[in-house]
């Protein structure tokens, strides 16, 4: 049973008090010698909370379910989703739980959850547990794409459980602390739709705006503004993963936050020689979410939000229809707009003409052609617009289609008024050094696993909470990783 309460945090619990019928109440299990590996200080302090008390035993208690907090009100949540395109009516938090949602500094609500605290009503058969290496490797992603500037939930703590979880191997078990501007997934909604739960339906969705986007609440159709909004910042988000090289790996319903985070760091990977049909994930035996996929299984995705969304577009079902493929015809175009505007900073382009798409789309046939690594091509060609074409040629191995490019490159960079020194600058903020690169991520978690050795892990996460300074000090940290390593890569949804 959970220890005594105590009261670290000022929860505000709207989830569990507007939305009942919605969840389960759970109890995590037991954690036998619960241990802090690694605490979010700058995180905490985001989020008003004391830092210095929470890094502690005390804190390791909390954030493995053994202390509940007084005003935590623990629960699983429902919600539906399609896997691989497969719809399963009934997922829910198999092995997660919601304490309860915190005000931060800023004023925005953020949802406190474990990830890894054992079985719950949802968990369907599973031990609703987590190990260490998923664990470090969530921790690790989500900050380092935060530190990009991307979206993302982030991690709080993580702790050791003290307990052996049993996968392929025995595994240390662990639990993550997971924050997020809320749990609400496209899956959600799914839920009640599929069980035709109109008055449930409603009651989301108006929690839903009146929580992410209360400015819509006084929009002539708030559900359909709703949808419209969520396909805004759900564009972007992909717009983003893209432009960083970034492979989610499980893109299904219930991995697709309404909030616009990315969350539900599983088989993600990044892309090192670019390769649009790259797959990493191990489950993913078909390509559905290969990197050049994620916008189209974005619009897929969002199609089935518009599905679940009908009854609440309109009363007539024809209208209905008509009012969400209105909206949905916009995706591509918003994708595009937010695809080209990232990839001119990328290019060092700070004015707009006609043919930069076309230039952009050029470039990664070059990269894909000289099997460039995606990151240090786009991070060297800041250089070379200054006349430094050495790094850039080193990442082409003699590619004869990279002359070609760069001279139109450069009669572009004529028609643009931005100095040469001051492009230098800005593609330097848009294209990092240092992403969480796979082997570097893998090197730090078994160094853990094996060796209880967590240094590589927090060198790692502080070089990636820079990823836009050049920092030589930990410059083998910015080098793919072989042809080999890269070929028999895979990874795994473990958490």
């Amino acid at each position: 049973m959970p220890a005594a309460r105590t009261r670290p945090f000022a929860f505000d619990n709207s989830y569990a008090r507007d939305l009942q019928g919605f969840y389960l109440p759970v109890q995590a299990a037991l954690a036998p010698q619960p241990q802090m590996i690694k605490f979010n200080h700058r995180l905490a302090l985001d989020l008003g909370l004391d830092a210095s008390a929470l890094d502690s035993p005390e804190g390791a208690a909390i954030f493995s379910g053994q202390t509940v907090p007084e005003g935590a009100q623990p629960i699983a949540l429902a919600y539906a989703g399609h896997q691989f395109g497969g719809f399963s009516p009934q997922l829910g938090d198999g092995r997660a739980l919601l304490l309860g949602e915190i005000i931060d500094i800023h004023g925005q609500r953020r949802d406190i959850a474990l990830k890894g605290s054992g079985p719950t009503p949802f968990s369907r058969n599973g031990d609703g547990k987590a190990a260490l290496g998923p664990v470090l490797r969530e921790y690790l992603v989500g900050e380092a794409m935060h530190a990009l500037g991307i979206a993302t939930t982030r991690a709080l703590a993580a702790v050791t459980t003290g307990e052996w979880v049993y996968r392929d191997t025995a595994q240390p078990g662990a639990i993550l602390t997971r924050v997020a501007a809320s749990h609400i997934r496209i899956g959600t909604f799914q839920y009640f739709a599929a069980r035709g739960e109109t008055g449930k339906l409603r009651q989301l969705a108006d929690y839903a705006i009146a929580r992410h986007y209360p400015e819509l609440r006084g929009a002539e159709n708030p559900c359909l503004a709703f949808l419209e909004a969520v396909c805004a910042r759900q564009t972007a988000l992909v717009a983003q993963w893209m432009l960083a090289g970034f492979i989610h790996g499980v893109m299904n319903t219930d991995n697709t936050s309404i909030s616009g985070e990315t969350i539900d760091y599983g088989p993600c990977a990044f892309l090192e020689h670019f390769e649009p049909g790259q797959v990493f994930s191990s489950i993913d035996r078909n390509g559905r979410y290969a990197y050049a996929n994620q916008p189209l299984v974005l619009r897929w995705n969002l199609v089935r939000l518009a599905e679940a969304l009908m009854p609440l577009l309109h009363a007539e079902p024809d209208q209905a229809a008509e009012l969400a493929n209105a909206v949905l015809a916009t995706l591509d175009e918003r994708h595009a707009t937010a695809w080209l505007a990232g990839m001119r900073r990328k290019l060092g382009l700070t004015n707009e003409r006609p043919g930069d798409a076309e230039l952009a789309r050029a470039f990664l046939a070059v990269l894909e052609a000289g099997r460039a690594d995606y990151t240090l091509a786009f991070r060297h060609l800041g250089a070379a617009g200054q006349g430094n074409e050495a790094f850039l040629r080193a990442q082409f191995a003699g590619c004869s289609m990279l002359d070609p490019w760069l001279a139109r490159w450069r009669a572009r960079l004529a028609q643009d008024p931005c100095l040469a020194a001051d492009r230098a600058k800005t593609m330097a903020r848009a294209n990092p050094a240092f992403i969480a690169r796979n082997h570097r991520v893998e090197a730090a978690i078994q160094a853990a696993l094996e060796n209880q050795d967590f240094a590589p892990f927090e060198t790692l996460l502080q070089v990636l909470a820079r990823p836009f300074d050049d920092q030589p000090e930990h410059a083998e940290l910015a080098e793919p990783a072989s042809a080999a390593q890269t070929a028999a890569y895979k990874t795994f949804c473990g958490t």
